[in-house]
């Protein structure tokens, strides 16, 4: 048995499981994730998506949980970030290593191992997916993502300028003057900003709530995620798991804000 905690933010966490379903799929061992709901993200898997069939979900709500307790101390191996970092190549596991793992092995981590970009397990709630299907309705013939990462990623702050996002959509507007935008910030002064050099050719969830640790916010973030993924290209944000996984789901073009300077 493959058991993998995966840490981090929504993104991260998806590129985690995706990369543990290629790991136990390579074993031909069943997959257990280890969904834990924190500060970070405070809700269960079945909150956001619908049950999934490939592999098992065990939500738990504390690291003292006696069921999460009773997988780490079965496992043979137990690994951390650092492990899975150090023991990778282009976000791949080394052989050797792979070779070396035990059964059952748990895992925690952020860092994805295997890249994959099937996100077919990943099918929001209900509810969810009305609200998405009602934001991508008004999308019109051409609709741009803009992802604009700021209050808790200083590189992305520090590479993708709002500057460099106003000249990208620009040039955008100016080969193609039909094209909206979709937005996605956590900076509302970003968006009031982008309102006013772009009359009438932003949309985005005006009323988002941008609070990670509670469950209106996770729904708002997966919203975001899934409306950028249903756009026809992405303005994304330098060193973001939003940005790319958006791209990833939708199959879209990304052009990273900030890339080449």
């Amino acid at each position: 048995m493959l058991i993998i905690q995966p840490s981090g933010g929504l993104c991260n966490r998806m590129r985690v499981i995706n990369s543990a379903r290629v790991l136990a799929a390579r074993r031909k061992e069943p997959l257990l994730v280890l969904w834990y709901a924190c500060q970070e993200l405070n809700c269960s898997f079945q909150d956001l998506f619908l049950p999934v069939k490939d592999f098992t979900i065990l939500n738990i709500r504390s690291l003292k949980d006696p069921r999460k307790l009773f997988y780490q101390l079965r496992a043979r191996q137990r690994l951390g970030n650092d492990d899975i970092l150090n023991h990778k190549t282009d976000g791949v596991l080394h052989e050797d290593f792979y070779a070396s793992l035990k059964d059952p092995v748990y895992i925690f981590t952020w860092e994805h191992f295997y890249p994959s970009s099937d996100y077919s397990c990943y099918v929001p709630t209900i509810d969810l997916q009305k609200r998405i299907d009602t934001m991508t309705a008004s999308f019109g013939p051409r609709c741009v993502g803009v992802h604009i990462r700021r209050t808790d990623n200083a590189v992305s702050m520090g590479k993708s300028t709002t500057k460099q996002f106003v000249a990208l959509m620009k040039a955008e507007l100016l080969a193609q003057p039909e094209t909206c935008f979709f937005l996605a910030t956590d900076d509302m002064e970003e968006e009031r900003r982008l309102r006013e050099i772009f009359p009438g050719k932003i949309l985005s969830n005006e009323t988002r709530t941008l609070e990670r640790d509670s469950l209106t916010g996770m729904h708002d973030a997966l919203l975001d995620l899934f409306c950028l993924a249903a756009t026809k290209k992405l303005i994304g944000s330098y060193w973001s798991s939003f940005t790319d996984i958006a791209a990833d789901m939708g199959g879209i073009e990304k052009v990273i804000a900030g890339e080449d300077t």
